[in-house]
């Protein structure tokens, strides 16, 4: 067999993340000598080193590189990259932010990017607030909100995702989870002591549950639709861990997606006929087109307003205002710059930001409140994440409406988000309180609103 790749480190602040290259030569513009760049990412069960250990998947591994520049990478607080505790951050954002620095660290300007069932979560999520890093998008066996809800029936009910978290997370280490993600496995000995390994070394069953739990109550479902690269959904029909229904609703949301349905029960893509699956990838991603340059982008939306700004301006005077509203915006421009967003402008007495991070808006948005607070202003601030146009410095749509309407039902000092917020944060130390459903001037159905908790 031949021997894994050196597994290298791109940082993103302070983060390290682990990352492999196979094949290919470097290129700014994401194709190698053998094709196009292919950005992998395995779940947190299968560290990127150990995922070497087993011929069969390294070589069908070795299959993906021989058509592109097969770059492979551990998600944040997984495998090879830094421990960091998860909870501590917001896990999406991470993941995705991670993503990038990685193809910062290759010198890859747009990749195809691949994600099996969870790890394509921050997959979706890099190609909706990144689109033009993503040249086409792979999911196997894929979902992007895994628990029933209202609507989605066919989802696993909470009461049933208990019992399962409970068994995978007594099973992790034992190999027992073939049965259940690589049933074809069953009865091979050394591929189920392998599978155990990985689990073992990936950081055992509290660590294994802490991390499928934030996966299995994550929605990107309102990311779907902002996804502008062509999109490949696999899935086998028996999968009995993810059911056919989530990648037949994805394919009804995202514009340029294409579903296979292949014969086979695992949900693992490198079990079973994993040749019909390289085969799939590599028609796709060599033939395939890559997905059209737009202005259109998944951000977080902010919106700041000083609270009871026209009788301030009254009681100081023009000259004093108009110096308290300039210092006042130094401090927007520092604490948005800070977190990593971007000023689009100033309303007079607020601003309009957008971020590609909800978790960071929010941090930005109570640093804002702090920093007024010793100018002797107040503000108020609400955040909606979804698709805008970006167009001459300027952001456009509906999500920018929702962001407007939000802010203008909070009350001194409070940051209030839409409903689409909360599930993308999971994994941080933010907080809400349920404020109810709401009409939005000017904008269909009632939303509903969460207020950010001290």
């Amino acid at each position: 067999m031949a021997s894994a790749p050196e597994t290298l480190y791109a940082r993103d602040g302070d983060a390290h993340l682990a990352y492999q290259v196979v094949g290919g030569a470097d290129s700014a513009g994401g194709v190698g000598d053998t094709g196009p760049d292919l950005l992998f990412v395995p779940t947190a069960t299968f560290p990127i080193d150990l995922l070497w250990d087993e011929p069969t998947v390294a070589g069908h591994l070795r299959q993906l590189a021989s058509f592109s520049r097969l770059i492979l990478t551990d998600l944040l607080g997984t495998g090879s990259s830094d421990a960091v505790p998860i909870k501590d951050r917001p896990a999406m954002q991470s993941w995705a932010d991670g993503l990038v620095a990685v193809l910062d660290a290759v010198g890859s300007e747009s990749a195809s990017v691949f994600g099996m069932s969870e790890s394509g979560l921050p997959v979706l999520l890099l190609a909706a607030s990144h689109p033009h890093r993503v040249r086409s998008l792979v999911l196997s066996n894929p979902f992007a909100r895994y628990v029933r809800g209202p609507d989605q029936p066919f989802g696993m009910p909470e009461s049933t995702l208990t019992k399962y978290l409970d068994a995978a997370e007594r099973a992790v280490g034992s190999g027992a989870l073939v049965d259940q993600l690589a049933p074809s496995w069953s009865g091979d000995v050394v591929k189920r002591r392998w599978w155990g390994r990985a689990e073992r070394l990936a950081g055992g069953p509290a660590h294994f549950r802490a991390i499928l739990e934030l996966f299995l109550h994550t929605d990107v479902r309102p990311t779907l639709a902002s996804i502008q690269a062509p999109t490949l959904l696999l899935h086998r029909r028996g999968d009995r861990h993810v059911r056919r229904d989530h990648a037949v609703d994805m394919a009804a949301r995202i514009a340029h997606a294409r579903r296979v349905e292949l014969d086979g029960e695992d949900n693992a893509w490198f079990a079973g006929d994993a040749d019909r699956v390289v085969d799939e990838i590599e028609s796709f991603v060599t033939g395939g087109r890559a997905a059209a340059q737009s202005n259109r982008v998944l951000s977080t939306v902010l919106f700041t307003d000083v609270v009871g700004s026209t009788e301030l301006a009254a009681a100081l005077g023009d000259e004093a205002w108009t110096a308290m509203l300039a210092a006042h915006d130094r401090i927007v421009e520092r604490e948005v710059t800070g977190a990593r967003g971007a000023v689009v402008k100033f309303t007079g007495d607020g601003a309009l930001a957008t971020f590609d991070g909800p978790a960071r808006a929010i941090s930005c948005a109570r640093a804002i409140h702090e920093g007024v607070a010793e100018l002797g202003l107040r503000i108020r601030a609400g955040l909606h994440t979804g698709e805008v146009e970006v167009t001459d410095g300027d952001v456009h749509g509906i999500a920018v409406h929702i962001a407007a309407r939000i802010m203008a039902l909070a009350g001194p000092g409070e940051v209030l988000v839409s409903g689409v917020v909360p599930p993308l944060v999971l994994g941080s130390r933010i907080a809400f309180s349920d404020r109810g459903h709401h009409e939005l001037r000017g904008v269909p159905q009632r939303w509903p609103v969460f207020a950010v908790r001290d």
